[in-house]
């Protein structure tokens, strides 16, 4: 793939992402306007291990995820990173955040497996439910 492509593909996938709150306070940046709500993000864990520490978490609609036969499903939101997403998945139980969202929103923490299958690593159910 010719150079040029490359950074095409990172320009298209840094303005498709901008659209999309992200949870997680990537680089500090809003560390400074709530202090507390950046410490409470980064220490988020399931019983996958801590969110944010293999994968950045994404708000989602309440639209984009409900419950199916008792368990939680999700929609992962058509990005440049997971291009494409149409289907809901399966949130295993183990990757259910068990303490209150103080964020407000829901929050998915999707990432690639091994063999390129999305994954979720950590859900957290919107603030009320």
């Amino acid at each position: 793939m010719p150079r040029w492509w490359v950074v095409v593909i990172l320009v298209a996938g840094l303005i498709c992402s901008l659209h999309h709150v992200h949870a997680r306070d990537l680089d500090g940046h809003y560390a400074a306007q709530n202090p507390e709500l950046h410490a409470w993000f980064n220490h988020l864990k399931s019983g996958k291990g801590l969110c944010c520490s293999f994968a950045d978490g994404v708000s989602i609609g309440d639209v984009d995820w409900s419950m199916r036969d008792g368990h939680y499903i999700v929609k992962i939101p058509d990005t440049a990173v997971f291009p494409g997403s149409k289907d809901y998945l399966d949130v295993p139980d183990a990757a259910v955040v068990s303490e209150p969202n103080r964020f407000g929103p829901a929050v998915v923490w999707p990432y690639f497996d091994g063999a390129g299958a999305v994954q979720i690593r950590c859900f957290m159910p919107g603030a009320g439910t």
